[in-house]
């Protein structure tokens, strides 16, 4: 696989093998088109609101940051609170199973979605907790479904190919998943949501995530992959070579004389990004790039975010499904950072690696591995709280009290 860089290229003028796809696809155009980067002039009057708080200013630290990073997304200061939220948890399996990266046998995707559909689900605990409605989306998983209450039926295909024997997904598949994602979002928002959370259910999707976070970022699969649902030193050894061998199948591998890059804590919440797209991360490109070595949910996680961008609500990233996934939709739409927050920093090495490219910080920092959206839930209240703090609170002059001295 062959990339030529031409960022500047209108969609439509794009002469690559997806070209026909791009063509077609007239949803994710017209949602990378309505995304915005924050506004400048919302940022500056929320920073200005917040130093006329009664607080000594910069005391409430990130939270801060982050009322001020949602009123740019916003483009309007105050931000509007942002409830209720809605968490969707995108399902789907994956041919790299095959490869021994993981312990859990694949019919788990099946039998996890059926329990948050029971509502026996950690996800289910914490979304009750938050308030937070729940919307289970098989985008692949490799079985058939019936309907249900909660559940979307998006089934793009039964399951990806094996990432690391070529290409996961076809350019259809990967349209219709994004396409699948962006009508999700769309949906919540029309039904109220005003905040969106991430959430995902695959087996294996940690070897794809890593693989992706290693496409996009040019890091080391060795600092990229991490022990998923807790494997042990010796298929942490194989799942590290298998993301090698994917990337090399699927020509992603970086050149053999570039160093391996170190992970770097992330910036704090609301910083511009300061990590670098690949050069060749056209929209087309990084569509070839999503299809080789990334999964039914991350593609539908990345068109959820630019739809949530889109409609103008803030997206709360989960752990390192999500954090790769938001690496694609940065690559094809990158003001998209600027509607996300990093809900936590999972366990899993590559999220670190992730956010640190994405420029996120995250807000709770718990160890959490286990994905399906719980630690985006776990930071809604923080968000909701950091936005609230804004509305409510008074300012030196409204309350009368005194500023320190200049």
């Amino acid at each position: 696989m062959t990339f030529s860089p031409s960022p500047s290229c209108p969609l439509k003028s794009l002469k690559r093998p997806f070209q026909g796809t791009l063509d077609r696809m007239t949803i994710l155009e017209q949602t990378i088109a309505a995304i915005r980067p924050a506004d400048p002039a919302a940022v500056a009057e929320a920073r200005a609101h917040q130093d006329r708080l009664t607080k000594p200013r910069g005391a409430l630290g990130t939270l801060e940051e982050v009322a001020i990073r949602l009123a740019g997304a916003a483009a309007v200061s105050p931000p509007p609170l942002p409830a209720p939220a809605a968490l969707a948890i995108f399902a789907a399996d994956h041919g790299v199973h095959a490869q021994g990266v993981s312990p859990w046998p694949q019919e788990v995707t099946l039998q996890m979605v059926g329990n948050f559909l029971a509502g026996g689900a950690v996800a289910n605990a914490f979304a009750a907790q938050v308030g937070a409605s729940v919307t289970v989306v098989d985008v692949g998983v490799a079985a058939d479904l019936d309907p249900a209450p909660g559940l979307r039926i998006s089934k793009v295909a039964y399951g990806t190919a094996d990432l690391s024997q070529g290409p996961a997904m076809t350019a259809r598949q990967v349209a219709e998943a994004l396409e699948a994602g962006i009508t999700v979002a769309r949906e919540l928002v029309d039904q109220g949501a005003r905040c969106l959370i991430t959430g995902d259910m695959g087996i294996a999707n940690t070897t794809a995530s890593a693989a992706l976070i290693c496409a996009f970022t040019g890091q080391d699969a060795a600092v990229a992959t991490g022990r998923g649902t807790g494997v042990d030193d010796k298929t942490l050894e194989r799942k590290i070579e298998v993301v090698r061998r994917a990337l090399h199948v699927n020509g992603l591998t970086r050149e053999p004389d570039a160093a391996p890059r170190t992970a770097q804590a992330a910036p704090v919440a609301g910083a511009a990004p300061t990590g670098q797209a690949a050069p060749f991360q056209t929209v087309a490109s990084a569509m070839e790039t999503l299809a080789a070595v990334g999964g039914l949910e991350h593609a539908a996680i990345a068109g959820f975010i630019l739809g949530g961008a889109a409609a103008g609500v803030p997206v709360i990233l989960d752990g390192v499904i999500a954090g790769s996934a938001a690496l694609a939709a940065a690559a094809l739409a990158p003001a998209v950072v600027d509607h996300c927050v990093a809900g936590h920093r999972s366990a899993e090495p590559g999220h670190a690696v992730a956010l640190g490219h994405l420029g996120l910080r995250p807000l709770v920092e718990l160890e959490l591995r286990l994905g399906e959206g719980t630690g985006g839930l776990l930071a809604y209240p923080i968000v909701c709280a950091a936005v609230r703090v804004m509305h409510e609170v008074a300012t030196f002059d409204s309350a009368g009290v005194s500023d320190k001295e200049a």
